[in-house]
């Protein structure tokens, strides 16, 4: 019986194209809507030495002992993402939900991409349905990785 692999990879979360400010974000309203949604995150801000930007990292637990971590930048209306690091499809979904649900506004539009698929070349973050369950961005997420598992 064959098993599926339980892939580890970088994602990316960005808002619609051409529309980087469409999320009204900044940093500081992502710190807020961290802290307010997970228990006890660890956040710290810093310039990145290889965009020149502020970003905001984190740590976050998504479940009982599931930990994930993740940077940030919103630099103005043409720039915009949020990266989580080392992480499944499944981890991913959960944070993902989180982020079309209850931060991002209506009408809670999220492109994503994800390391493995940049490798093999694709580098056109696909869209997040703006609806469905974990299941339904699980399924999505695991066959975005599927896709580029070669």
């Amino acid at each position: 019986m064959a098993t599926e692999r339980n892939i580890r990879t970088n994602f990316a979360f960005y808002p619609p194209e051409g529309d980087g400010g469409s999320w009204h974000a900044t940093l500081e309203s992502l710190e807020r809507a961290l802290r307010g949604a997970f228990p006890e995150p660890t956040i710290g801000y810093r310039r990145s030495g290889i965009h020149g930007m502020d970003v905001l990292d984190f740590e976050i637990e998504l479940a009982p002992d599931v930990w994930v971590d993740g940077t940030a930048a919103f630099t103005g209306p043409g720039y915009a993402y949020i990266t989580l690091t080392d992480v499944t499809a499944d981890e991913a979904a959960v944070f993902a939900l989180w982020l079309r649900d209850s931060f991002v506004p209506a009408p809670h539009v999220v492109r994503f991409a994800s390391s493995l698929a940049m490798a093999n070349g694709e580098d056109t973050p696909s869209l997040l349905p703006v609806d469905g369950g974990r299941e339904a961005v699980s399924g999505l997420l695991h066959r975005h990785l599927a896709a580029f598992d070669h």
